[in-house]
């Protein structure tokens, strides 16, 4: 699906105008994502494999759920949106702890010019993983794994890794620390 969303400047400040995120991606104009990132009060953290059909990085773990943030949506509207289509779970905006905007501005073979801020939260999974539905479109599968297992996956990240984006490794650093501090 081509949403429309909104264009910001380079330091992420909205400029009130919308674009087809096709032409966003082709011209590489800058736009914010939601990113969530679950963890279990057990010191887990819920892993999503990017579908088979993604553009970018298909098969490789990431985060939680992720998506852009529609033309006229608050970041947060966003995130619980993504929540819902992704993995097939109602939170309230209140459930979302903000840990940061992380720039992530990278170009791909295919053509895609990705120049995304992402709007990164932290959100506690209070459901089994077998309560999750997967969106197919977007999520080959869904995983837990302890923070000790996080932490050496990420450790063992390198170019040629078929687990994590390999340019996402402070990033995944950083969300790790987020989540063991609010353990």
């Amino acid at each position: 699906m081509d949403e429309l969303i909104d264009i910001t400047d380079k330091n992420g400040k909205l400029l009130g105008v919308s674009e087809l995120k096709s032409v966003i991606h082709q011209k590489g104009l800058y736009h914010h994502t939601a990113h969530v990132w679950f963890y279990t009060k057990n010191g887990e953290v819920l892993l999503s494999q990017r579908s088979a059909k993604k553009a970018i990085c298909p098969l490789l773990w990431d985060v939680s759920v992720a998506g852009h943030v529609d033309a006229g949506e608050s970041i947060k509207q966003a995130a619980v949106r993504e929540i819902f289509e992704e993995i097939g779970l109602t939170i309230s905006e209140n459930d979302l702890q903000k840990i940061g905007v992380f720039d992530c501005f990278q170009s791909y073979d295919n053509g895609i010019i990705d120049n995304e801020f992402h709007n990164t939260f932290l959100a506690k999974l209070n459901v089994p993983i077998s309560a999750l539905k997967p969106q197919e479109e977007e999520v080959e599968a869904l995983k837990l794994i302890s923070l000790t297992e996080f932490d050496g996956l990420i450790a063992d990240i390198n170019a040629n890794n078929l687990h994590f984006i390999a340019s996402n490794k402070h990033y995944y650093e950083f969300v790790s620390e987020a989540i063991k501090k609010r353990l």
